[in-house]
């Protein structure tokens, strides 16, 4: 444990819990994949179990810890200031792991994580529950375990080289994962994931080895002081911020990813834009904004340009679709807009906006895919041609769809308006020609995102019933009710008070 950036020493119980949210899901990857295959049900019920006891785990992390104040000093009017002294983690664990190249076993948790580290416990164990009904085997649950350990490693690390390795312990497993229960083109739209995230991990790889040899450490609490030079936070910042704009994926780095949800199972595409995207946009703010605050007050223009130009041609685009996942897909482009919108203000509103977005996005639109998925399963198609008349057929159904594209769309209340609300309201206050063209860009987005949804609820839940969705049962099984009422819950719940979000980066973002 290292003492020097701590001032009040968290309980070894929860240095335990920090360790045991990794390892029990790897460990439960470990028994549902060796378990006898004529043991393929419980196995699947074994990773479920694994998957509650982890989400358990991260709801104790800040029991016992105040949350401390000062890892970002970005203020609402001073912009590109280097942080402040480094941030106390709500409880973090950090152990010698390779000392000759100064690498850390560096864990840890604080508001700018946590909510993300919830919502992948969250969407794993909904996801795990789903397979568990369906009856999909226990290797896909092995490997939503597997993914659950990238990504939760993602969100924990505090060392750059550790980032790194769990940011590239998730390519494998989505890999499997699209092209071994995916549709009919699942293959090429997994080789098309792959290609495009290795180079997205090459640019990572370069950014992390120019700033660890610049400063000697990774170590994320330490390089706010460690003096990196203004030419090499540029350099630095350039590397990451291509690197994320693929993961996340952000225009134009974006077109791996329709193809990845079309082909994708429920399940996979569930975790791909619930969680997953967020290791893109979570980065910039962690090590992008954090690591190399020059670098990202000298790219904070161009990004704000990307960021409403995401913004625009994703809900045009959108409008052209006739494919039901392909369109939820796209619309997650526009979204990400806004996340890095608020990203490139650099201010306060603007980074817990972009905060708020990645949270409202994995809830809203891993709903609307759960929801996708019930319809492709009982109509055999995602064509909105071929569907239509879905609130004669199933009427809860196609209410549910109604509630989580109104949610997507904005509509004030719901989980969706307050980040892209705010990230507004943040472009706005940063002042001058650039910023507030960009701000009326992205409300005009925000317009489009309406057309398109209303669109999608025309063709989808009225009309006439069509041949293919004549046969749809009028209710959902309990299963499926399981799986979708938490995320309706949680999108209420963080519409009428965003502050179940905000409440932890008070002490984060000042």
């Amino acid at each position: 444990m290292n003492s020097d950036y701590l001032t009040d020493a968290p309980t070894v119980w929860l240095q335990v819990v920090l360790i045991a949210v990794l390892a029990v899901p790897a460990v439960g990857a470990a028994v549902v994949a060796l378990l006898p295959r004529r043991l393929d049900r419980p196995a699947r019920f074994a990773a479920t179990a694994f998957a509650a006891i982890t989400l358990v785990l991260t709801l104790l992390l800040p029991f016992g810890h105040t949350p401390p104040r000062g890892w970002f000093s970005y203020g609402p009017v001073t912009l590109g200031t280097p942080p402040g002294p480094p941030a106390v983690p709500w409880v973090d664990f950090d152990k010698a792991w390779v000392p000759a190249l100064h690498i850390d076993f560096h864990l840890g948790v604080d508001g700018v994580s946590y909510p993300l580290i919830v919502l992948t416990a969250l969407l794993t164990l909904l996801c795990c529950a789903y397979t568990a009904w369906k009856g999909d085997g226990r290797a896909l649950a092995a490997l939503l375990l597997v993914l659950e350990v990238g990504i939760l490693g993602t969100f924990l690390s505090l060392d750059l080289v550790l980032f790194f390795l769990f940011f590239e312990v998730v390519l494998l497993p989505m890999y499997a994962v699209i092209a071994g229960w995916g549709g009919d083109q699942r293959r090429a739209a997994a080789r098309k994931f792959v290609l495009y995230t290795l180079f997205g991990s090459v640019l990572l790889l370069l950014g992390v080895m120019t700033v660890v040899v610049a400063a000697g450490t990774g170590d994320m609490l330490a390089l706010p002081n460690a003096g990196l030079g203004h030419t090499t936070q540029c350099a630095a910042f350039a590397l990451f911020a291509v690197a994320f704009a693929v993961k996340a994926p952000l225009w134009p780095l974006h077109t791996w990813l329709p193809d990845a949800h079309t082909q994708a199972p429920t399940v996979g595409s569930v975790i791909l834009a619930g969680v997953l995207l967020k290791m893109g946009t979570y980065g910039l703010i962690r090590i992008g904004v954090g690591v190399t605050p020059e670098g990202a007050h000298w790219a904070a223009p161009v990004l704000g340009v990307l960021a409403a130009a995401a913004i625009i041609i994703g809900s045009l685009v959108c409008l052209r679709q006739t494919e039901l996942k392909r369109l939820i897909a796209y619309s997650s482009v526009g979204h990400m807009g806004f996340v890095l919108l608020g990203i490139a203000t650099l201010t306060v509103t603007g980074l817990q906006a972009a905060l708020l977005g990645n949270v409202a996005h994995g809830l809203i639109t891993g709903l609307l895919f759960f929801l996708a998925g019930a319809v492709k399963d009982r109509a055999h198609t995602g064509e909105l041609a071929d569907l239509g008349g879905l609130r004669e057929s199933a009427p809860r159904l196609a209410g549910l769809l109604g509630f989580a594209a109104i949610a997507s769309l904005g509509l004030p209340g719901l989980a969706g308006f307050w980040g892209e609300a705010f990230a507004v309201i943040a472009a706005v206050r940063r002042g001058g020609p650039l910023w507030l063209t960009l701000a009326a860009l992205a409300a005009v987005g925000g317009a489009l995102t309406a057309a398109y949804f209303l669109r999608l609820l025309r063709r989808l839940t009225h009309g006439v019933p069509s041949v293919s969705v004549r046969g749809v049962p009028a209710s959902a099984a309990g299963a499926e009710w399981l799986a979708w009422a938490p995320l309706v819950v949680l999108t209420l719940a963080v519409g009428v008070a965003p502050a179940l979000v905000l409440a932890a980066t008070s002490g984060v973002l000042k």
